[in-house]
Formats: structure tokens, sequence, C-alpha cells
């Protein structure tokens, strides 16, 4: 075993945004649990994940009529996942439970809700969503919802709704920790100047390196660690350089936000999707995919969690020290949410 192998065995590597819960409710409710053991479990292992975040994503074709019941069934679906696979993890709903869930060798799970456009204008059902297990929420997609815009409506220039302005009041009371990305850039400027607890971006890079709305400016990453949160960098190919993107690219988003917001304030959100939308075209499934994507979208070798050990080794070779890079592996984010995760604001105090 090599160092760079040596390191990332001891490491905790946390995922703050992996949709195999997309993957795994596509299949019939009675195959929820041996699916995900089957076709997921042994890819975390092998990426060597003890934390993972499970985004519910709703497609489109469920929005607006089926959203919640979409929401509802991916919640089951990572209930189930939990419960046929109690060996292997556990659905952790405080830091507490996700130590006790590392302390055991389990993989800790942590449900959020990518957009909630199952919960449009209701803000009454984020307190729902807390009691079903959920402890992360983002405010929007990429585009217009109840509670803000999408980056991808960044030139309408707009800011939270009045529902966005009460949910981020009631997520804050509640428990559920506020996800930056995805929110357009009048919404994550907004959410930083109202929010009183630290937030968390799940899968966001560095806008100073690739001017793409679904990156961070550097005025929003160092708003969002003087929060007291967590940028977490996204894999994907196209918020990562314009033309071929590379691990050294990623790496430069990494060293480039950790310059601006410290190296305690960086983790890993690599948003994996190759897998996952392979594994829910049709015929495998209940309903159609879209087509694959070409592929230039990933980086070669970080398609899945098995590819996680090559950060270690790439930061390792940018002559990192051991520690930071623990921390970016998963560390930092582990730090978060013993602090934050799953507490009201009655036990937080």
């Amino acid at each position: 075993m090599n160092a760079a192998q040596e390191l990332h065995t001891r490491a905790l590597v946390a995922d703050t945004h992996n949709d195999l819960l997309c993957s795994v409710a596509s299949r019939k409710p009675e195959r929820w649990g041996s699916y995900f053991r089957e076709q997921w479990l042994p890819q975390l292992r092998a990426g060597g994940v003890n934390l993972q975040v499970l985004p519910v994503f709703i497609d489109d074709q469920y929005r607006p009529e089926g959203a919640l019941r979409r929401t509802l069934r991916m919640i089951e679906a990572a209930h189930r996942i939990a419960a046929d696979n109690a060996d292997s993890v556990r659905l952790s709903l405080n830091g507490e439970q996700v130590d006790g869930a590392l302390q055991d060798d389990r993989i800790a799970l942590v449900l959020a809700l990518e957009g909630m456009p199952g919960i449009d204008e209701s803000v009454e059902l984020l307190e729902t969503m807390h009691r079903l297990g959920v402890r992360i929420a983002s405010m929007a997609h990429s585009g217009r919802g109840a509670f803000a815009d999408g980056s991808a409506e960044d030139a309408a220039g707009s800011r939270l709704t009045a529902a966005g302005v009460e949910a981020v009041a009631e997520m804050e009371r509640v428990g559920i920790m506020l996800d930056v990305s995805h929110l357009g850039v009048g919404g994550v400027d907004h959410l930083l100047e109202i929010a009183t607890r630290p937030v968390i971006a799940t899968h966001s890079s560095a806008r100073a390196l690739l001017d793409h709305h679904r990156n961070l400016s550097d005025a929003q990453l160092r708003g969002i660690a003087d929060n007291g949160g967590v940028v977490c960098v996204n894999f994907y190919a196209p918020f990562l350089d314009s033309g071929e993107a590379s691990i050294d690219r990623l790496i430069d988003h990494i060293e480039h936000i950790a310059g601006v917001v410290g190296v305690d304030r960086v983790g890993l959100g690599p948003d994996f999707v190759r897998e996952v939308l392979e594994d829910t075209t049709a015929p495998c499934c209940d309903w159609e995919a879209p087509a694959p994507f070409s592929g230039e979208e990933f980086l070669p070798g970080l398609e899945g969690p098995e590819g996680l050990p090559l950060v270690t080794e790439a930061l390792l070779r940018r002559g990192w020290a051991e520690a930071e890079i623990l921390g970016v592996l998963g560390g930092n984010v582990a730090s978060l949410f013993r602090a934050e995760l799953g507490r009201t604001a009655r036990e937080r105090g």
C-alpha cells in the first residue's frame, strides 16, 4: 500500500452529493434495499466513503403535481436502504449518530432535499420533512422555485421570495441545514445576509476559475466561511474548465477555494451522476430517463465514488500536508455536522 492509499484508508471520507437515491427509487420498492447493497454499497466501500449525503432530486417529469409524492417515495427508499442494510449503513439524524455509525464501521447516511419542489410554498412542511429525517435542503435547483431562483435564472437578479425568507427561519428553527448550491447569485447573497446558522454548499466550485453560473464567487465563498459553513467542491467537468477538464483542474478549484476560505472550510461534493443516469435509463426502470451524457462531462477516473482515492493522490502530489488532506476529504464536513446537523434552535441554545 502506497502513501496515498494508506492515507485515504485512514481518512474519514465524506461525499456531500451523490444522486444514488434516484437510481434506487426507480426500482420497485421490494428491491430498494437489495439493489443498494448490490449496486452502490460496493462502490462506496471502494471509494472509502464513510459519510454520504443523499439528495432527493425530483426530475421534471414529476413536477409539479407528482413532486411531493416522488419526494416521499425517495425518502422512504432511504429509510428502507438503512433498514435492509443495517450492518453497513445508518441513517443519521445528528452529529452523534454520524459518529456512532463511523465507530461501528458503518456508512453514515444523511438525507437532503434538492430544490424542494415537493414543498412549494408550504413552509409548514419543513417540520414534517425534519420528522421524516431530512437534515439538509437547498432553496432552488436550476430554474424558478417557490423559495428562490436557481442560478440559471441569474439574469433576473432576484433574491429570496417572501416564502423563502420564511423558510430560512423555519429551517434554522427545526434543524435543517441550508444548502446554497444551485441557488442564484442574488439568492446566495440574500441568504447569507439573513442566515444566523452555518450553511453548506454541497456541490459548488470556484467562479474565479470558471465563470459558470453554478459556481460561487470569491465574495460568496468568504460569506459562507464567515458564516461558519463549508464549501464542497463539485467534480462535474463543465463546472471546472471550459475545455477538457482533468483531476489537476479539480485540484486547482480545491486549492483556490482553500486559499479564499481556509483549508478547514473545504470538502468534497462530487455530484456523481453518470452511473445514476446509465442505471436509470430504460428498459431497466419504471420510467424513461433522458439520453446518457456524452462522457466528456466526467473527469477520467472520477466517474463514480470508487475513484475518490485519486483525489488523495493528487493532493499529495501538490504537496498538501496530511492533516489538510484529511480535512478536505471529510474531516471538515464531519466537524460541521457534529456542531450543527439536526440541532433545533432550542438545542443549539
